[in-house]
């Protein structure tokens, strides 16, 4: 190449974040002539290309919360550098079928075998991928670039005086680098108060307190066979926690016809679910693709984010996104009413008219466009097939149980009928109201990121409350995990605590307590209780050595939120300056060289624990389905640049 230098880099952080970093570099290092050698250290204690989440060994009861169709590591965009290697995850799977590679376990290739592309992979096999795809791109380094692998944590970053860093390892030794990327991923983070005063407590009395940890690292068999076992929280990693300890341990779904019955291995634990919602996330609907197809965003477009950006509004959440993503809920919902059930509604043609009148932005002030579609529901639909959005994410409100045998009645009602409606997919009503959220959760991630909202709605609107809304109504798990968690319930495994439980400890008994204000009785107790959540995603919070030495050095800094109150409060994420993402330090400065990509973004991008989109053909495709390979990108570019 004739090249007189040699550009220096480090990525810290080797799961896919890392990765795309990685394969960016090469992308563009492949795309370019006569420039310098490039040297890429990547640091993680964890394998590299699936780091600590997506491990290749790990259970396969783990599964992804997406179809094989949709994550990718390899970007598709005609604008990027084309990669050197590699396809996504789809196109991985088909070649595997038809053409395994040698090194695939037993295990993979049974999975790959009835693995289709509208269903769940486990975990381990898209670590498999990640891996395989890492390799490729390995075997085909372009001329003069040289990647180094250090299995080991990286506990400091620290500026040389001459524009490099030095980048401390765990055990001794250090590396010279021009520039360091921070692709931390999942990192360790502190308890909060309630969680420690547990954790003490649970140690002095011989209790079994399990914090939130990523479900791979928990000792699973620590939890005793027969016993009563408190499990908080009901999203994602509940479902984990639930496959260990029952098909984990010998356990059987059995296929009784028109449901799924449970057949105990007599390993399995009392399980006991609590969640504020008293139930667990709404289960997806099935779809052929990750949109609804049959939804078209009316009102919440990119033509309507321009006009905000063309009057130089900067919107709120509250008064300008979401009233507009609340009429596409509400015309998803009636037009899927009107199309799916003939009779539902009088006169359909007339309502669909009527409705769009009162739903459209220009026709009615902001103040009463809400009561303008009232008036039309009065005239033209039945009470019981109106629609109540926020009992949707609430199904338990407003009702009381006289015992914990009736509220689990009452769950199991709830988790077939959920289970009901997705296997209608696009012809249930409800499931397209959520099928809207979707497809709005992917426009409202492009326009709120980068300030695109003010800071009080980012605070009291997007966090305050429609996170945790649509999560628990778009971001459940299939549908068959409802159907086995009703039938652990029917089997007398699973039971559960009711809405907005309160946990406490009987210390004269030895014992966790959960009780609902919603259900008579005693309180559930069990001498074992078990956090079903990940660790906190907050670096005012974190545990890692290296983001603990980066904040007490003041070369990176919580970002700062003003409420409407104008108090300052302390986001998620890190300050930093505009993509490509370099942190700002305590002093206000950016240091040069120094990159973030990935969870640490939480304060400017809504998100980024999803993976990169693959193209979904005959599919919507929204800017914020390979955001983070763009970023990556950028980043690629920028080190390359300097």
């Amino acid at each position: 190449m004739g090249t007189t230098q040699q550009i220096r880099t480090a990525i810290i952080g080797a799961g896919p974040r890392g990765t795309s970093v990685l394969e960016r570099l090469l992308a563009h290092a492949a795309s370019r002539t006569g420039q310098a050698a490039l040297h890429i250290d990547v640091i993680d204690p964890y394998p590299a290309g699936s780091g600590h989440v997506w491990q290749p060994g790990q259970s396969r009861l783990y599964l992804m919360n997406t179809q094989s169709f949709y994550p990718t590591l390899i970007p598709e965009d005609p604008a990027m550098a084309a990669p050197v290697a590699g396809t996504t995850f789809n196109g991985w799977r088909a070649r595997q079928r038809h053409n395994p590679e040698p090194s695939l376990t037993m295990e993979e290739r049974s999975e790959l075998a009835v693995l289709g592309s509208g269903d769940f992979p486990s975990r381990a096999l898209y670590g498999r991928y990640l891996r395989c795809t890492l390799r490729d791109l390995l075997d085909r380094l372009p001329d003069g670039v040289t990647v180094q692998f250090h299995e080991t944590s990286a506990e400091s970053v620290v500026p040389s005086g001459d524009g490099a860093f030095d980048v401390g390892l765990a055990g001794g030794g250090s590396l010279r680098t021009d520039s360091v990327v921070l692709a931390l991923g999942h990192i360790p983070s502190r308890l909060n108060a309630e969680q420690r005063e547990l954790q003490s407590s649970a140690a002095q009395m011989g209790l079994r307190y399990l914090p939130p940890a990523i479900p791979t690292d928990v000792d699973w068999d620590s939890i005793p066979a027969g016993e009563p076992v408190l499990v908080r929280g009901m999203g994602l990693n509940f479902f984990d926690a639930m496959g260990q300890l029952t098909e984990g341990r010998g356990g059987k779904f059995i296929d009784a016809g028109p449901r799924l019955d449970y057949l105990p291995s007599g390993q399995e634990p009392l399980i006991i679910a609590a969640s504020r919602r008293g139930t667990p996330y709404r289960t997806k609907a099935a779809l052929a693709g990750y949109y609804a197809a049959s939804i078209r965003l009316r009102y919440l477009t990119g033509a309507a984010l321009e006009r905000f950006a063309a009057a130089g509004i900067r919107p709120g959440f509250d008064h300008d996104l979401w009233p507009l993503l609340h009429r596409d809920t509400l015309w998803a919902y009636y037009s899927t009413l009107v199309r799916s059930q003939p009779g539902a509604v009088a006169e359909p043609a007339a309502f669909l008219e009527a409705l769009d009148l009162a739903l459209h932005p220009h026709t009615h002030s902001a103040a009463n466009w809400e009561d303008a579609m009232a008036s039309v529901l009065a005239i033209h639909v039945p009470p019981r097939h109106r629609l109540d959005l926020p009992g949707l994410a609430a199904p338990l409100a407003g009702r009381s149980f006289a015992s914990r045998s009736e509220l689990d009645a009452a769950v199991v009602d709830y988790l077939m009928d959920d289970a009901r409606r997705s296997a209608l997919g696009e012809d249930d009503p409800i499931k397209m109201a959520i099928g809207a959220l979707h497809h709005g959760r992917a426009v409202l991630k492009t326009a709120v990121a980068d300030g695109g909202i003010t800071d009080e709605s980012w605070v009291a609107g997007l966090r305050g409350w429609f996170e945790s809304f649509v999560e628990g109504l778009a971001s459940g798990p299939p549908a068959l995990r409802a159907e086995q968690l009703a039938a652990l319930a029917r089997a007398g495994v699973v039971s559960f605590v009711g809405p907005d439980p309160k946990f406490g400890l009987d210390r004269r008994a030895g014992m966790f307590t959960a009780a609902s204000p919603w259900v008579q009785g005693p309180p559930a107790a069990a001498k074992t209780m078990v956090e079903a959540l990940a660790p906190a995603n907050r670096v005012s919070a974190s545990d890692s050595p290296l983001l603990k030495q980066l904040l007490s050095d003041g070369l990176v800094r919580p970002r700062l939120m003003m409420t409407a109150e104008g108090a300052p409060v302390q986001a998620t994420g890190l300050d930093v300056s505009p993509h490509p993402y370099r942190p700002v330090a305590a002093n206000g400065s950016v240091s040069a060289g120094l990159y973030v990509l990935g969870l640490q973004l939480s304060a400017t991008q809504w998100g980024t624990a999803i993976a990169a989109e693959a193209v979904q053909p005959g599919g919507p495709t929204y800017p914020s389905g390979q955001r983070t390979l763009r970023d990556a990108d950028e980043i690629a570019q920028a080190i390359l640049g300097r």
